[in-house]
């Protein structure tokens, strides 16, 4: 076994010893890591979207409809082995060191689980530090739409789906539960604002 963990950071040229990165080297390198990660996962996932792809691999992980942390990793073994080639790109075409590595796969396996677990969290989102980031609610429209999804691919950022016109369904959800919400607090104001919350007298 370590032999063959040996020979895996040879191919991707993993520096092991001293001197450990800066802190300026590591956050470029994970940016790039990002971005090339999230581009590639972007174009695997549309062709897992074919009706080839999604009928012999792709199903298995829309089983989830409204998935949890665990449905990150529920799939056909196929989808694990074609998703697992964006996450090793980066540090394949920019090497780094090995505590930039443990840190890069950390951060996408937490993030897997975080855009699979249903939950937005405003005040601590990284979408309020992190151009473009997707997070839950964007990732839960695709699981909601199912296999006939043709939207919100991308696993972390929004760009890819604005870029290439795939993200419309998402932005119609939004518009068309922007104007329930209007009319609902439309409602309660032509009511007189009573809610369950009313602090009114009654005689």
């Amino acid at each position: 076994m370590h032999v063959h963990a040996m020979h895996v950071y040879q191919v991707l040229r993993t520096r092991m010893g001293l001197p450990l990165p800066s802190v300026r080297e590591t956050v470029a390198q994970l940016v790039v890591y990002s971005l090339l990660e999230d581009y590639l996962s972007y174009w695997i996932h549309r062709l897992l979207h074919t009706q080839w792809g999604y009928e012999k691999i792709h199903r298995v992980h829309h089983e989830f409809t409204a998935p949890t942390g665990f449905a990150m990793s529920y799939s056909h073994w196929a989808e694990n082995l074609l998703l697992s080639i964006p996450a090793l790109a980066g540090p394949v075409i920019v090497p780094c060191h090995i505590t930039t590595q443990w840190l890069w796969f950390s951060i996408r396996l937490i993030e897997g689980i975080n855009i699979h677990s249903g939950y937005h969290f405003p005040f601590i989102s990284p979408s309020k530090l992190i151009p473009f980031y997707g997070g839950a609610a964007y990732h839960d429209y695709h699981h909601y739409a199912g296999g006939r999804s043709q939207s919100n691919f991308a696993p972390l950022f929004t760009y890819c789906d604005y870029i290439y016109r795939t993200d419309k369904g998402y932005r119609y959800h939004k518009l068309k539960q922007a104007k329930l919400k209007s009319l609902e607090e439309n409602n309660v104001d032509k009511k007189g604002g009573s809610t369950a919350f009313s602090t009114r007298k009654t005689d």
